[in-house]
């Protein structure tokens, strides 16, 4: 149950030049221009963030919902990046999420199958040879540790007894926090993944609505803030 973020494509009227170079106006061409246009985009949009912070609305916190779900399930809304945590009748933790980028959002119903303290990084093969396609040379496994990926905490997502090969967990990239930068993996804060381990139980039910899909029918609200 994976869906592909789909994006509207701008028209760009006349003739673009890349590196000097005349490209007639196409399909093509509007891709090669929208995808350095995104590109310096995220670049400053990573230089505000480790100059200003995460941004406050992605901070944890504790709000109330309208949701019909059980206490102790996770619902994660990607094209918001809040995921909640459900504490109690019509109330949770909200915290702030990194998700998937662009062609790695997705949607479903999983568990936690296994949850790990300073997790060890083993990428898949497919996104080792992805990267070294780009030029990034991925190691087979790195060691848990403050400059691992996975941050100080993993929770492992699985449909059944078939692993997902999505995680919740940490980062060490404070700044992505409310970003699409990640392979389709929940990125969350440190001490925000910790906060959520010591809770999330294995076998906790974890709802993940994918992009362009809306979270209303599981939770809605979260704006009213109680306690501390």
């Amino acid at each position: 149950m994976i869906g592909k973020l789909t994006l509207s494509i701008a028209a760009i009227a006349g003739a673009l030049f890349v590196t000097g170079l005349p490209l007639a106006t196409s399909a093509k061409a509007e891709r090669v221009y929208n995808t350095a246009e995104r590109r310096w985009e995220e670049i400053d949009e990573r230089k505000l963030r480790l100059m200003r912070g995460v941004p406050a609305k992605f901070k944890r916190r504790n709000v109330f919902v309208n949701t019909r779900e059980e206490p102790g399930t996770i619902i994660i809304d990607t094209d918001n990046k809040f995921l909640y945590y459900i504490t109690g009748r019509n109330r949770a933790i909200r915290y702030g999420v990194g998700v998937g980028r662009e062609g790695f959002g997705w949607n479903g119903v999983v568990h936690v199958k296994r949850k790990q303290e300073w997790p060890t990084w083993t990428p898949p093969a497919e996104m080792r040879a992805r990267e070294r396609a780009n030029g990034r040379i991925l190691p087979v496994s790195m060691k848990g540790g403050e400059d691992n990926p996975l941050g100080a905490r993993a929770m492992y997502l699985f449909q059944g007894n078939q692993d997902t090969m999505y995680r919740i967990h940490g980062t060490n990239q404070p700044w992505s926090i409310g970003l699409n930068l990640s392979s389709g993996c929940i990125r969350m804060l440190n001490k925000d993944v910790e906060d959520l381990y010591s809770r999330a139980q294995i076998g906790t039910k974890v709802i993940v609505v994918g992009p362009g899909q809306s979270a209303s029918q599981y939770v809605s609200g979260g704006g009213f803030m109680f306690g501390g």
